[in-house]
């Protein structure tokens, strides 16, 4: 058996624009979003954004924005982070999500593994990680405390033009019992299995799975523990080492993603829908321009309001976010974790309403024809339902763990002296 060796970094570099501000990183994004929509259905032929795309992000700094100024990022926080990743998402809904679930991760791997670990993750300042939350694998012990680690990890979204990659295995614990250790491992170190592009929606979100034979990493590139199930009430390492937002619910962020990209789709959905009341009559007389037909202006503004309340509950919970990592590490319970959370949720099924209850019944079959935009994103956000976060972790767990928090166990949830699954 070969076993491939992670190589040893080091070093902080500054970063490109050491002047660049948030305002400018976000009209960055507003301007390079609309040239996404004609690129949609590319997108989900190749299904990954295309590699022109990928390097106007990394020289807009998108891939930046959360890495840790020390390690060559702006760290310009969540808030910005989440913005950009909505606008993306609102000129093309795979390309958002790709974005999204590669970039975000310099914020888990900042705030949880400690710093000789971060120096060697982000050497070179450009950090892209997608991750997956279900164990998979083996990890065996190798040399000088290091895991060596096989198998194929699905769904990480991010991976064509991934630095990293941060999964999840079972190991035995202290006990013997197997529990989950997160990972992190780098590019060199595996390989994109060629599986995706056959699913609903969400073609081009480049999900694609991680396949890993016998890459030796060292110890401190592992941590005992689940990404959803880490309490930061004790302070985290990179609380420590940078402050502010380092100290933050990996939990409630992960969540409150689903939210931003729920927002940022609608509002596509929203423009693609104007452009049908533009270009397009009444079925019924009087014929007329539907953007003069008094029942399409109240579709439109009923759907309207839904994505605006949306996304300002997605950027109201996650300004509450920041203020809570800053705040120190008590600060950040799980309840708050979770109510941050179901916001998300709430927010993610306020967008499908619109889209779904009144866009769509409206447009006309001919606007869900393959290819059409509106088609596209209606399909891309019945696929988000399928989301291990929304579809199962938000609309069957967090609710009983709320309520757990604020009211404690539940009558008959002790179980032979353990707790109720």
């Amino acid at each position: 058996m070969t076993v491939r060796t992670a190589r040893p970094g080091g070093g902080a570099v500054p970063p490109p624009e050491p002047g660049l501000t948030r305002e400018r990183i976000l009209a960055r994004a507003e301007e390079i979003a609309p040239s996404l929509v004609a690129r949609q259905a590319e997108t989900e032929r190749r299904t990954f954004y295309a590699r022109d795309t990928h390097e106007a992000f990394a020289e807009a700094g998108f891939y930046r924005i959360l890495v840790p100024r020390r390690y060559g990022g702006y760290a310009f926080g969540a808030e910005t982070f989440l913005r950009v990743a909505m606008t993306l998402a609102r000129g093309c809904p795979s390309t958002g999500w790709m974005y999204l679930f590669g970039a975000a991760h310099s914020l888990a791997v900042a705030t949880l593994f400690e710093e000789r670990a971060q120096a060697e993750l982000f050497r070179s300042g450009h950090f892209v990680c997608p991750a997956t939350v279900a164990p998979r694998g083996t990890a065996e012990r190798g040399p000088d405390g290091g895991w060596v680690l096989n198998g194929t990890w699905p769904y990480a979204s991010g991976a064509p033009y991934a630095t990293h990659f941060l999964g999840h295995v079972l190991v035995p614990g202290d006990e013997g019992e197997p529990e989950p250790m997160m990972f992190v491992v780098p590019r060199e170190m595996w390989r994109i299995g060629d599986d995706w592009g056959g699913q609903l929606g969400l073609k081009g979100s480049g999900s694609h799975s991680v396949v890993v034979e016998n890459a030796l990493i060292p110890g401190h590139h592992a941590l005992r523990g689940h990404l959803s199930r880490v309490e930061v009430t004790g302070g985290t390492p990179g609380g420590r080492i940078h402050g502010g937002e380092y100290g933050g619910g990996p939990l409630s962020f992960m969540l409150l993603e689903l939210g931003a990209l729920a927002a940022g789709m609608a509002a596509g959905a929203l423009d693609h829908y104007a452009d049908l009341m533009r270009t397009r009559t009444t079925i019924f007389p009087p014929v007329v321009v539907r953007a003069d037909d008094a029942d399409y202006r109240f579709r439109y503004g009923e759907a309207a309001a839904m994505i605006h309340t949306a996304e300002a509950a997605v950027l109201h919970a996650v300004r509450e976010w920041s203020a809570l990592s800053r705040s120190g590490p008590r600060a950040f319970t799980r309840a708050e974790e979770l109510r941050l959370a179901l916001i998300s949720r709430e927010a993610v099924r306020l967008c499908w309403r619109a889209v779904e209850g009144h866009l769509v019944p409206s447009a006309g079959s001919s606007a869900l024809s393959d290819g059409e935009p509106l088609g596209r994103v209606w399909r891309d956000m019945s696929m988000m339902h399928s989301h291990a976060g929304l579809g199962i972790y938000l609309s069957l767990i967090a609710n009983r763990e709320l309520a757990q928090e604020r009211f404690g166990p539940a009558a008959g949830d002790e179980v032979d002296g353990g707790t109720r699954p």
